[in-house]
């Protein structure tokens, strides 16, 4: 589960950074540095709560887990933003699934 863990947060960081870059387009580049940051550790967070050792299951319900997943974790940015960063709400969700299924992917079930 190391491996696993290691992979989701270094996808996590990674999309924290696309989703950054897409911030800071989408404001004219005047996002403040908080901002920023907090919505690329709102990033890690996905990846490290994806990453989790949870227990073997079907493609299509770990898939399922990493949207519901990415939807909690980006609850909490998207609130703190007074519900205003909806792009980046959904992109959250999808980031979840796309790390799970990344993780998820049958060349990987081997090594994790």
């Amino acid at each position: 589960m190391k491996e696993r863990m290691r992979v989701a947060l270094i996808g996590g960081a990674l999309l924290g950074i696309v989703c950054v870059i897409g911030a800071y387009l989408r404001s004219g580049f005047s996002a403040s540095p908080a901002f920023v940051f907090s919505l690329w550790y709102n990033r890690i967070i996905i990846g490290l709560v994806v990453g989790a050792p949870w227990g073997k299951t079907v493609r299509s319900k770990a898939l399922l887990r990493g949207g519901l997943l990415g939807l909690l974790i980006s609850f909490a940015f998207y609130s703190s933003t007074e519900f205003q960063d909806s792009i980046s709400f959904v992109a959250g969700i999808l980031y979840g699934v796309l790390l799970e299924g990344w993780l998820s992917r049958k060349e990987n079930r081997k090594t994790f």
